[in-house]
């Protein structure tokens, strides 16, 4: 008797991303090799939009001469301390309304009337309370880095599995050992999640800071380049921001994987 029995092919893999490492790479190289292009043959006027090469070598003058790296260590010292502040008083408070129904009833209401506010737009009282240097626009960025950071939280307690906790619960665990080994843990996806959009309000948040009084930082300089009509500069700024972008996306990845090990 012949054996009629046939493989079926396993399909039950999951959600399981495959890392494509050269992908950006291509597109990135075909946004520029088509940027080139059009610069080259004139279809993009040299004046309004320089070339790739012509921005690069723009960026090369200002590393060269030194005010590239006052400009990006001015806006990082910015940034680090209105995104430490800011999340540090986010995860305090999202934790608060996702782990106590009282600080939920009267902060949800709270949030949700003063995130809608652009932030840019409170920057004229900062500075009538704090001065024109850089208390203003750090409180700033911590402002704008605050709410989404309280909201991920929040919600990312809110998404940690209640039989958990009941399990933790019912083996006698500790309110603040539920919080450390099962409600911390278990949240920390959602909360890494959130980092990533309030690192990018932070970097927005910082060019406009600095494009209404700032003598140093990338929002100064696209915003003096702008004002001379210096597009190569102004575009070798706007790469520089996307290279921060980039960074704090990288970094942001390394702390996922080295935290999130257990997924």
């Amino acid at each position: 008797m012949s054996d009629t029995r046939t493989s079926i092919p396993f399909r039950a893999g999951g959600f399981d991303p495959t890392p494509r490492r050269w992908a950006p790479w291509i597109a990135f190289a075909a946004i520029l090799g088509l940027w080139q292009v059009s610069s080259n043959v004139g279809w993009l006027s040299a004046a309004m939009m320089p070339s790739p090469g012509t921005v690069l070598r723009a960026l090369l003058r200002l590393a060269e001469g030194g005010d590239l790296a006052r400009h990006v260590t001015s806006s990082l010292q910015r940034i680090g301390l209105g995104w430490v502040f800011g999340t540090i008083a986010g995860l305090a408070f999202g934790f608060a309304m996702g782990l106590f129904s009282l600080a939920r009833a009267a902060g949800l209401p709270v949030v949700s009337a003063l995130f809608p506010i652009p932030k840019i737009a409170l920057l004229p009282l900062f500075i009538l309370w704090f001065g024109i240097g850089e208390p203003s626009k750090v409180a700033t960025i911590a402002l704008g880095v605050f709410f989404p950071t309280a909201i991920a939280a929040s919600a990312a307690v809110d998404n940690v599995p209640r039989n958990l906790i009941r399990m933790g619960q019912g083996f006698g665990m500790p309110a603040h050992a539920i919080i450390a080994k099962i409600v911390l843990p278990g949240a920390l996806p959602g909360i890494l999640a959130g980092f990533r959009i309030s690192a990018s309000i932070a970097l927005i948040l910082v060019v406009a800071a600095e494009m209404i009084g700032a003598e140093w930082g990338i929002g100064a300089f696209i915003l003096m380049t702008g004002n001379l009509m210096q597009t190569d500069q102004l575009l070798a700024g706007v790469v520089v921001l996307s290279l921060l972008g980039l960074a704090v996306g990288g970094a942001l990845s390394f702390l996922e994987k080295a935290l999130l090990r257990w997924r």
